[in-house]
């Protein structure tokens, strides 16, 4: 087959396959998004695809990759066309997204990043960098020594960074008169509309008190809260899509039916009527942000590191070992009691978490999963575990987690597993250490645990030498038991 997907033959696809109905040529941009990933083309590109479908021309997406040309080569040939499959237990659903106008590669050409979100016609400029991309140090705050701020910070005229491209665009946007865009950060971050203003405005203050306060008093940032499993795509689906539409699509995305986007509702030059079943609008996307992080993404996590010591290599197989299941429900009620009344069902949120995560028609890698958990884990179970400790609460299936971090960094420097992280030779050393104690206390001492260090080190050190002795399957069955 050497067809690809692109305008040319939307209209030849099977009847099947739901594709752009709407005239393409007549779309122009309104967003720009940073970070050309799976999950914002099986996520927010989806919803935006929506919006276009039911009538809106102002709103196409132009999206800019950070790093690597991969999408933009798979993509441009593509017309930006690509499928999303939404995969379950009763079968594939095919659907062509047409929502990305254009894909830009920001290190080839930066000036031309700037120059389309300077551009008055963008009014919103959003993100999935992933947590690594907005280059924090490790107590939240802008890691002022990063190579690539103090690039920006002196040389904003080809950036390199996040909050570079954002601050260069900004400033351009501020000497031609234009209202700031509206930040819409879509990354697993707590409060990330706020984290991602707080960065910002330190760097532009970096700049000049002037631009700091203009960041600070004019630029929008509202919260969200994203929520859909968007696995790494095979060269299997890629096959299967060729199937279904007679044509190939070099990046098609596999995901699971579920969709969920709260949104704060903060957009003074406006926002696309988005009406995707899932997407909300709100004024405080916290108690669903908080839920999804340390029930969904901390379990995530848990779930990873602890199944692939057990020798699996997707979430469907893991939660279906009785073991880690049951070592999981456990995790869900400590998580859960740190949650705050707000009027959320978090047992019925499990419930639902059980489905998804038990959904074996999505292969969902847990080495995708484990990637980046020194930049993951601090939020999603640090934060947790400490509050836990501090208010006397059982804590030992979260502490557990850390230990499965430390087990799994030790065989990953043994040259198994292939998760990655920006700190892996560092984490790789201590976790190797023969002392459990001595390797829990130097790993907790990066997830800012603050006062209750020593508490969780309390926890983690044993369990982290029960694991060595005993293996991962017995310590998972004492915590079930209560032993």
């Amino acid at each position: 087959m050497t067809d690809h997907l692109d305008n040319a033959h939307l209209a030849a696809l099977p009847a099947s396959i739901d594709r752009p109905l709407y005239d393409r040529a007549a779309i122009t941009p309104g967003i720009v998004h940073l970070g050309l990933g799976a999950f914002h083309r099986g996520h927010q590109a989806v919803a935006v695809d929506d919006c276009l479908a039911a009538g809106a021309t102002d709103w196409g997406i132009v999206a800019a990759s950070l790093r690597s040309p991969d999408t933009r080569d798979a993509l441009k040939p593509q017309d930006g066309l690509y499928t999303v499959v939404d995969r379950d237990s009763d079968g594939d659903r095919f659907r062509v997204i047409g929502a990305i106008l254009d894909v830009l590669v920001a290190p080839e050409d930066p000036a031309a990043l700037v120059r389309r979100m300077a551009d008055p016609a963008t009014r919103i400029v959003s993100l999935t960098v992933t947590e690594k991309g907005y280059t924090r140090r490790s107590d939240g705050t802008l890691d002022e020594d990063h190579p690539d701020i103090r690039h920006d910070l002196a040389n904003l005229s080809a950036p390199r960074s996040t909050l570079g491209f954002l601050a260069a665009a900004l400033e351009a946007r501020r000497a031609a008169g234009i209202a700031p865009f509206t930040l819409l950060s879509c990354d697993n971050l707590p409060a990330n509309g706020a984290t991602l203003k707080g960065l910002l405005t330190r760097f532009a203050a970096l700049r000049s008190d002037a631009f700091g306060a203009y960041v600070r008093d004019h630029v929008a940032c509202p919260s969200t809260m994203v929520d859909r499993i968007v696995p790494a795509t095979t060269d299997g689906d890629r096959d299967l899509v060729a199937a279904a539409l007679g044509v190939r699509d070099a990046w098609p995305i596999v995901t699971e039916p579920y969709f969920s986007w709260v949104i704060e509702d903060d957009f003074p030059l406006g926002r696309p009527d988005i009406r995707t079943p899932g997407v909300v609008f709100v004024e405080d996307v916290a108690p669903f942000e908080l839920m999804k992080l340390r029930l969904l993404n901390g379990a995530h996590s848990a779930l990873a590191y602890s199944g692939l010591l057990l020798g699996h290599d997707n979430v469907a197989a893991a939660f279906h070992d009785p073991d880690a299941r049951a070592y999981v429900d456990v995790l869900w009620s400590e998580s859960a009691a740190t949650l705050p009344d707000a009027g959320l069902d978090s047992d019925e949120y499990c419930r639902r978490l059980a489905i998804r995560f038990g959904n074996r028609a999505l292969r969902h890698k847990l080495d995708q999963i484990g990637t980046d958990g020194s930049e993951k884990l601090p939020q999603r179970i640090a934060m947790p575990l400490a509050e836990n400790l501090a208010a006397g609460r059982p804590a030992r299936a979260e502490a557990m987690s850390i230990a499965f971090w430390i087990a799994a960094l030790e065989r990953r420097g043994a040259g198994a597993f292939a998760f990655t992280d920006p700190r892996l030779d560092r984490l790789t050393a201590l976790a190797v250490n023969p002392d459990a104690e001595a390797a829990a206390g130097d790993i907790l001492a990066l997830l800012g645990l603050g006062t209750q260090l020593e508490a969780a080190r309390a926890l983690v050190a044993p369990t982290l030498r029960d694991i060595r002795s005993d293996g991962v399957r017995e310590v998972m069955r004492r915590l079930v038991r209560g032993g």
